[in-house]
């Protein structure tokens, strides 16, 4: 099983059964380079459908300048919680929203600088 991921391919390297973790090409014993895909079920009570949750999470080692240590990696992690019975249109809608805040100059923006007020 495969994951491609802006033309880098990411390989199936631990498979769960809610999650499945995807090493990258640049991994190795030193480097991280890994996607997971987790989700976790509905829980439904008697009142409320319950809620999916579903989550990616990037680790990626850096080559650091000006920092006491010369690598580290970074954490980037989408968490979604998606009632049951929402439509696949709004999925799409929301999923369409997050992409192009996170694709926009000024999300990168406030992450290299750690701003929230804009």
């Amino acid at each position: 099983m495969s994951l491609t991921v802006n033309a880098k391919t990411y390989t199936a390297d631990r498979v769960g059964q809610d999650s499945v973790g995807y090493v990258g090409p640049a991994d190795t014993l030193s480097v991280k380079d890994e996607i997971l895909l987790a989700r976790t079920e509905p829980k439904p009570t008697p009142t409320f459908s319950g809620v999916a949750r579903y989550r990616v999470k990037l680790t990626r080692t850096h080559t650091l300048t000006g920092a006491l240590t010369t690598s580290h990696p970074s954490v980037s992690a989408l968490d979604h919680s998606i009632p049951v019975g929402a439509s696949d249109a709004d999925i799409d809608a929301i999923c369409a929203d997050l992409g192009a805040y996170i694709a926009s100059a000024a999300y990168k923006a406030a992450l290299k600088k750690l701003t929230v007020n804009m």
